[in-house]
């Protein structure tokens, strides 16, 4: 299964007006809106639509315009720091058994020490959610922009529109080992300007982010999509104002608590699933998730930390108010409180255009990497994981993770391997995260998993980057 923007409903998901040529010593490339043709980093001082004066002062914007969508064109491909130092600088066990936890996963083979000595991989791995995921692992090899290119990365072009992390595509080459240090590198890759459901207008906003081993193998991949609302067109036009959750009777939560009495015996495990025994149209799941508790979001918070945007107790809090000023808002008793507090907070929730709380996407992202992993066992590796979040899930929500394989074949280099369709369905009859993923099963004739390579067999995380910015350059040419 290889990665298609026309999953994602438009095929131009990636914007074809920006890039960066990665044969050359470092140039960016910019597109007029009425060119093809690729400028060079002087070139920026021309563009009609983003004056070089724009881009040093690019937190130009409170809506979003196309001047910052511009501004934002502009930095396509450049590799910079994380906005955030990794949570975990030497994850081990106790970091893989907190950030499974955090999902409802106790699996021993990342849990159990003992346990997981006795699989192929003798010894414990990492949940592949924790190979990725934002802010949970790796340091920056880029820890520093200068110059011109620091300019045109200072700020954010979209600054006080708001971000809904609505979409994720996932790649995994090698486990994460207890203890190992971890090096990162990240880069926007597209922007797409579209409209929206749930606002006016909405810009699709893609970066990748590639994790390796310091002194290692590279381990995988992460592709973002956040979707950037202006705030005010949101909270009018908001299309989940009706959304009804209601009490539920005694007997849908004994149904609920059946399902997660058995999910421990249905885990795969030690028992091999092999290429052989697998057939097209057989089903995965259900595996419930639910009802969505506000202590579900603080234990998930335990194992992952709070996220990109840095939130913090106390002075911490203070702190982080500081660096961040437009990211804190007066509550009710004008005490200045984060935006994330949409999280925990129904009332927060509801001023910015929902009718309660909410999960974070990722949530569900983790869950049906927890479906995958439970229905192909210890000796199987996922390689590809990829899902959208379409609709909101809310506290009272619940949600039961399913899924089918679409297709049974031979992978690169002969590898036995199966696509799956796999979503999340909620108690409405929705859909809210449909996604697909690839696993790489152990066969009776071919014998144990052999992992995928990294594209064009990379070795480090620069060319790993510079092979993804080429397949993404190749998909958005041939859409």
């Amino acid at each position: 299964m290889d990665f298609d923007p026309r999953r994602y409903n438009d095929p131009n998901f990636f914007d074809r007006r920006g890039g960066i040529d990665l044969n050359s010593s470092f140039h960016v490339l910019a597109f007029s809106t009425d060119t093809s043709e690729p400028l060079g980093l002087a070139g920026l001082y021309k563009l009609p639509w983003c004056p070089m004066r724009v881009l040093a002062g690019a937190s130009v914007a409170e809506k979003i315009t196309d001047v910052g969508i511009a501004v934002l064109r502009a930095r396509i491909g450049i590799a910079r720091p994380h906005t955030r130092p990794p949570h975990y600088f030497a994850p081990n066990e106790d970091t893989f058994r907190n950030v499974a936890n955090a999902y409802g996963d106790d699996n021993p083979l990342w849990c159990d020490p003992q346990y997981a000595a006795t699989t192929r991989w003798q010894g414990l791995i990492a949940p592949p959610h924790l190979v990725g995921g934002d802010s949970l692992i790796g340091e920056d090899e880029v820890a520093e922009l200068t110059g011109t290119i620091a300019e045109i990365m200072r700020g954010d072009p979209l600054r006080g529109v708001h971000a809904f992390y609505s979409g994720s595509f996932r790649e995994w080459w090698n486990p994460l080992r207890d203890g190992a240090r971890v090096n990162r590198r990240s880069a926007l890759v597209g922007v797409h300007d579209k409209a929206s459901q749930f606002a006016n207008r909405a810009v699709h906003e893609w970066t990748a982010e590639v994790f390796a081993e310091r002194n290692g193998p590279v381990l995988g991949a992460q592709y973002r999509l956040m979707i950037r609302a202006d705030r005010d067109e949101a909270t009018k036009n908001s299309k989940n104002e009706s959304i009804d959750i209601r009490p539920y009777p005694d007997d849908d939560i004994a149904a609920i608590d059946a399902l997660l009495a058995s999910e421990v015996e249905k885990r795969r495990g030690s028992n091999p699933r092999y290429f052989e025994d697998v057939s097209e149209g057989d089903e995965l799941g259900p595996l419930v998730k639910g009802p969505l508790r506000v202590t579900d979001m603080i234990c998930w918070h335990v194992g992952m930390g709070m996220g990109l945007y840095g939130v913090a107790p106390l002075r911490l809090g203070y702190d982080q108010r500081e660096a961040m000023p437009r990211f804190s808002r007066p509550d009710a008793l004008n005490i200045p409180d984060v935006q994330q507090r949409v999280h925990w907070d129904p009332e927060w929730a509801r001023s910015a255009g929902n009718p309660t709380s909410y999960d974070y996407g990722r949530m569900r992202e983790t869950w049906l990497i927890h479906l995958c992993t439970d229905w192909m066992g210890d000796d199987a590796w996922l390689w590809k994981l990829d899902c959208e979040f379409r609709k909101f899930n809310y506290v009272g929500d619940t949600h039961w993770m399913r899924g089918r394989v679409a297709r049974k074949y031979m992978a690169e280099g002969d590898r036995p391997a199966v696509d799956l369709e796999i979503w999340g369905e909620n108690q409405r009859g929705e859909t809210t995260t449909p996604g697909h993923a690839t696993i790489v099963l152990p066969s009776r004739k071919g014998g144990a998993v052999r992992l995928p390579e990294p594209p064009g067999s990379a070795q480090t995380c620069q060319e790993t980057l510079d092979a993804l910015v080429a397949r993404f350059s190749a998909t958005k040419n041939s859409a």
